[in-house]
């Protein structure tokens, strides 16, 4: 199978007119691929994704079509045999063209949106009421969308640069969709004593027009998932994501713009617990 495209988790393979994504156990944080693996980090992603892929079509239909080893291989050409390795962290799913915007939307107040609310009292230029603290919870979830790079940094824009480029009626439904599946998952995980600060969705467009969720969904990747119990606002609550990652990362001295250290032991076996009690949880019934 020719291979389309590596990213910094995901590898892709072409296969006729579908694609096989692979979730691998890469991890990257601040833009960066780090050097260290996180062993079952591609299948604990993986079944994550599938599970919100599963229970999410009446928001938005989505791109898979076999999360399945067995069925996989029946499509693949040429009788073609995969290694264990690749059972439960790949899927065969509809080819889209990208939409090069990443969909992020935040429910509370931190990270970037935090830094740059402090300066402005705005979040990627939406204004905010005074008064807010690190951690806070948004009067309602705002949709504060990035252009894709596909080197360096995602640039964060307005909605209103957005819809200029691609269209308004296309924006809206972007925006729409972000924000239906943004509420879904946070009432589900609410439910099972987890805060989702924020999250960010890739969306593509099939041939016909329609709009499809792709790449991953709700994941600890593309999410920030705190502990509801010991959220309190005016600090930084424990969390289910990479975000202990890039704590680790922000105390070894690392200027970001060099090859990044290699992960000792005991973050990599954190991570994996983080990810892991992540999973259990989110598909708890």
């Amino acid at each position: 199978m020719p291979l389309l495209r590596r990213g910094k988790v995901r590898d892709v393979y072409n296969v006729d007119d579908k694609l096989l994504i692979v979730a691998t156990d890469r991890i990257s944080a601040f833009d960066w691929v780090l050097p260290t693996p996180v062993p079952q980090k591609g299948a604990l992603l993986t079944s994550i994704s599938a599970f919100w892929f599963k229970y999410t079509p009446h928001i938005a239909p989505n791109h898979v079509l076999s999360c399945d080893i067995k069925e996989i291989e029946k499509q693949l050409p040429g009788g073609i045999k995969l290694s264990p390795w690749f059972e439960g962290r790949t899927m065969l799913v509809k080819k889209a063209n990208r939409i090069d915007y990443e969909c992020v939307v935040r429910g509370y107040l931190s990270g970037s949106g935090w830094a740059e609310y402090k300066k402005n009292g705005t979040v990627c230029g939406i204004k905010l009421p005074p008064g807010l603290k690190e951690s806070d919870k948004l009067p309602e979830p705002v949709f504060t969308p990035a252009a894709k790079n596909d080197s360096g940094h995602d640039e964060n824009i307005s909605f209103e640069k957005m819809a200029a480029a691609m269209g308004e009626e296309k924006a809206k439904k972007l925006r729409d969709l972000s924000i239906a599946l943004y509420n879904f998952g946070a009432q589900w995980l609410d439910k099972r004593g987890i805060i989702l600060a924020d999250t960010k969705f890739e969306f593509g467009e099939l041939a016909d027009g329609t709009i499809i969720v792709i790449d991953e969904m709700l994941t600890p990747d593309s999410s920030r998932f705190w502990e509801k119990a010991q959220w309190k606002p005016g600090a930084n609550p424990p969390s289910f994501d990479k975000q202990f990652v890039r704590d680790y990362l922000n105390t070894t001295g690392w200027d970001k713009n060099s090859k990044p250290p290699q992960l000792p032991s005991e973050v990599v076996n954190s991570t994996v617990a983080r990810y892991k009690e992540a999973l259990e949880r989110i598909t708890h019934a």
